[in-house]
């Protein structure tokens, strides 16, 4: 099988483009992956996320693991041919959502049993078994099994949650084994603290990853103290392997990530802000719902060339929103996917032509504008 690389093509500061070979197809970075918690991205077909520009998506090891279950998706054939996306799939390791989702969990150095949020079976997830779960999905990039606390929490809870990772790294990498064609990536942990960072980056350098994660952070702690740790994070990193922002997010969060050396990210955000009637634009945010919108005959964004904005009026957006037309979400969602790949494909080109910060001066300039004039 085809390998597996990553090749920085040019950087601007800290900013950097490249692109991830896989066997399933490259991804150009920076990367923004859809999220596809169950093994679709809410809203669309996979042939429209891609229409998007997206090159990879991000489906969830704890969802997929519960319903429909890992071994039932490998006996029909694997995630990619399940779910009709014949591109790279990134797969979380389930530790955030054990984290987040499930009731009771008690937490070993072993792994974590819990019980699941939807039918309340009890499950056990060890880095052994999410690297068992993620090998049945098929996935293209595998993350390392790894503990996330919640922020705010007290230093020492950080730095002892930190090295509890930093040994199921090393277990994930042990049971992950020679996989060629497949990534595995492991999470740099350590809250808020520099030198936990870089302790974390240190223990999993020496272990090896195709690619690093910086984890725990978009948990509550806020974009200011998210960029401060950004300033410094990444820079522990090894500058050849690509750098993945976990659960990022909003427009501006995402350029100031690039900004200061990550390349790939993910959110659920274009998929349920469509969903719940918000549009992302260059002008910033719109709320579809508003009355404003009732009698306005012009697109959402007259320079977007989604479906959404070529075909549709605001006036109609709000109506089938307003009317809990199905319609509305899967417009609102494409354009909103849209959106944020044309940010991504707006960075790359920057970059690549030494012209970054520029970009993002323009890149905040229209959104501090705000919406078009109420006709």
């Amino acid at each position: 099988m085809a390998q597996t690389s990553f090749e920085l093509k040019a950087q601007d500061g800290q900013a950097r483009t490249g692109v991830i070979s896989t066997p399933r197809g490259d991804i150009r970075t920076p990367a923004f992956m859809p999220v596809g918690t169950a093994a679709t991205v809410k809203g669309m077909m996979p042939e429209s996320v891609r229409a998007t520009g997206a090159d990879i998506l991000l489906g969830n090891t704890y969802h997929l693991m519960l319903r429909p279950g890992a071994e039932r998706i490998d006996r029909l054939g694997g995630l990619h041919k399940f779910m009709n996306w014949d591109r790279p799939i990134l797969t979380d390791s389930g530790g955030f959502q054990v984290m987040s989702l499930s009731d009771l969990r008690k937490l070993t150095e072993e792994g974590v049993t819990f019980k699941s949020h939807y039918d309340g079976s009890k499950h056990h997830l060890t880095p052994e078994r999410s690297m068992e779960v993620q090998k049945l999905l098929g996935s293209d990039i595998v993350m390392a099994f790894d503990e996330c606390p919640a922020l705010p929490a007290d230093r020492d809870r950080i730095a002892q949650s930190m090295r509890l990772s930093m040994r199921w790294a090393q277990r994930s990498r042990d049971a992950f084994g020679d996989r060629p064609g497949h990534m595995l990536f492991g999470i740099m942990q350590g809250g808020l603290e520099s030198d936990l960072r870089e302790e974390s980056a240190k223990a999993l350098t020496d272990i090896g990853f195709d690619g690093y994660a910086v984890g725990g952070l978009a948990v509550g702690e806020g974009q200011d103290a998210m960029f401060g740790c950004l300033d410094y994070a990444p820079g522990f990193l090894p500058e050849d392997k690509p750098r993945y922002l976990m659960g990022v997010g909003k427009p501006d969060d995402i350029v100031g990530a690039v900004k200061r050396g990550i390349d790939m990210m993910d959110c659920v955000l274009p998929s349920r802000s469509g969903r719940t009637g918000q549009a992302w634009t260059r002008r910033g945010q719109i709320n579809i719902k508003n009355a404003r919108h009732a009698d306005d005959p012009r697109p959402i964004d007259e320079h977007c060339t989604c479906p959404a904005c070529s075909s549709y009026s605001r006036a109609y957006l709000h109506h089938v929103f307003r009317s809990h037309e199905m319609i509305s979400g899967m417009l609102l969602t494409w354009h909103n996917l849209h959106y944020f790949q044309e940010i991504m494909q707006g960075m790359r080109d920057a970059i690549s032509e030494g012209r970054f910060d520029a970009w993002e001066a323009d890149f905040h300039a229209l959104r501090a504008e705000g919406d078009i004039e109420k006709l």
